[in-house]
This record gives C-alpha cells, structure tokens and sequence, in this order.
C-alpha cells in the first residue's frame, strides 16, 4: 500500500539583516490555515572548527559563499518532497556548528526565513511564494545593535565593527538585487498586520486560493 507523503507550500523570505524577517515568519506561521514551521538559513552557515576563534570572527558571515549551499539545496528539496531533515545548530558566539542537529519534521507549510533565501535560483524554483522584507539600512542597523548584544553574546564593538565593514555593503551587493524575484514585498517597519493582509491577498489569487498544500500518494518516504 503506497505512503501518503505531504507535499509542503514552501514560502521564502528574504531581506537585509534585521529587517524583520523572523518576527514576519512567526506572525506568517499563526497565521496560516495549517502547521508550519520555519527553518532559518541562519542555521546553515559552514562549519569552521578548523579555525581558531579569532579567525572566526574575521571571516565575512555577509557573503553568499559563507553558508553550506550544497546542504541548504539538498534539505529544500527534502522538504519540498515532505520529508525530514537535520537542522543544523548554529553558535553565534563561537560562530560555527554545534556538533548536535535538530529533527524538523513535514508540515504544511514551510517557511525559508534568512538573508540569501532569494539568492539561489534552485532554492527560488522550490518556492510557492517568495516574500521580501524592506527596511532602511538605519533601522536595521539599530535593531542589529540591540539583537547581536542582548540575544548572540556579541560586543557593541564587534557588532559596529562587523556592520560597517561588511553587513551594509554584502547587503547592497547580494541581498537587496533579490527584491526582483519577490512575488510580494512588505514593509519591515509598518505593523506586521499590514504585511501579512498583503500575503494572504496574495496567496488568494493562486490557484487553489489559499494554497493549500497537496496530498501525495506516490509511496514516497516522509523520513
């Protein structure tokens, strides 16, 4: 008798760092017809135990090339097919891996939350719904301050130093150029209701009108 595997609505949302991202993914997450859960592609940065500390902290986390983009492909398409993964645990304070993963199990929906999810055409093609967060580089830089100090165990100055070296100019480079492949854009600073009126206007135009995921009976393995 073949399994019934779930084929997920992946929705992808990408932005400039803390420009609100995450809040807008948990608030998306309630807010949907079914269960979601949302996998950060902060959690994807590479390993670099190979590195002593203080090289860690020289190396452009800002840059495409610094997050594990055969692994981040290959757990995209897992989901998309409605079958598990092994999140990786990312440490900001020691910026690399923790040796333990995360079982993240199908649902419905699943939300694609980071800097880069637009970046990667062969993620993009994975998605049923693309959204770009926009927020003035002022404000996310305030925010960065507050979150990086109270939330990653960072200094002031190492935030500061970091987001004037490197966050501001890999976001005009790499992250911003994606808004062209969102389906919807939302604001990072107008209340998040707002935002996620426009998504749902959105999801209700596709066919199926709320997008809801499809069941599948192909005797794929949701494991």
């Amino acid at each position: 008798m073949p399994i019934t595997a779930m084929r997920p609505f992946l929705i992808g949302i990408a932005g400039p760092s803390c420009s609100g991202k995450t809040d807008f993914a948990k608030a998306l997450a309630l807010s949907l017809p079914g269960a979601a859960v949302i996998v950060p592609l902060d959690s994807y940065y590479r390993r670099l135990d190979h590195l002593t500390y203080a090289e860690r902290c020289q190396v452009n986390f800002d840059h495409p090339d610094a997050l594990d983009w055969p692994l981040i492909v290959e757990h995209v398409e897992r989901l998309a097919r409605g079958e598990r993964i092994e999140e990786p645990v990312y440490l900001f304070d020691q910026h690399t891996r923790a040796a333990r993963a995360q079982t993240i199990l199908p649902a419905p929906y699943t939300l694609l939350e980071g800097l880069f999810t637009l970046h990667s055409e062969r993620v993009r093609n994975l998605l049923g719904l693309k959204i770009y967060i926009s927020t003035r580089d002022e404000v996310c830089f305030e925010r960065r301050k507050r979150r990086d100090v109270e939330e990653r165990g960072r200094t002031l100055e190492s935030v500061e130093w970091q987001y004037n070296t490197t966050v501001r100019s890999m976001a005009a480079e790499y992250v911003l150029p994606t808004r062209r492949w969102a389906d919807v854009v939302v604001s990072g600073e107008e209340p998040i209701a707002r935002g996620l009126s426009n998504v749902h206007h959105y999801l209700g135009t596709l066919p199926g009108g709320s997008s809801a995921p499809q069941m599948a009976t192909d005797g794929g393995n949701a494991g």
